[in-house]
């Protein structure tokens, strides 16, 4: 079954908004890392090392509000600011509503295994809608 949460994307300030959130939804994050953990990307500008790569927050009911800064990815428009972050359970599952979500519209990250040990991709959909595709690898205890 697939878990769909809120995916909120900043010009610099994500760090500060997250810290709001997280006051006001009395919770701690799940997990909050910077860009200066990240490998170097080959064709990418180098984000700002201290902005936030991804951080996750758990607002009640199973839900996650995750986000992020830019990466100096340019200014972040309205409509761009908010994705549709889906994660689901098996390799497959990603592969499968990756193509229909991306048919007729814009890869903007190829579905792949990443370094943070997750199968994930993003894309726009034909209808300007902003995706994020996940499969989580399971971690060894």
């Amino acid at each position: 079954m697939a878990q769909i949460n809120p995916y909120l994307v900043f010009n610099g300030n994500c760090e500060a908004a997250f810290n709001l959130y997280k006051s006001v939804f009395r919770t701690e994050f799940q997990m909050i890392s910077r860009f200066s953990e990240m490998p170097p990307q080959e064709g990418m500008e180098a984000p700002d090392a201290d902005g936030i790569m991804h951080v996750s927050l758990p607002v009640g009911n199973g839900v996650i509000l995750m986000g992020s800064d830019n990466g100096g990815q340019g200014e972040v428009l309205f409509g761009d600011s908010v994705n549709v972050s889906i994660t689901v359970d098996s390799e497959e599952e990603a592969k499968r509503m990756f193509e229909a979500l991306s048919e007729n519209g814009i890869i903007k990250m190829p579905l792949e295994k990443t370094f943070w040990n997750s199968y994930f991709g993003m894309l726009v959909d034909e209808f300007g809608i902003h995706w994020m595709v996940s499969y989580d690898y399971p971690t060894e205890s």
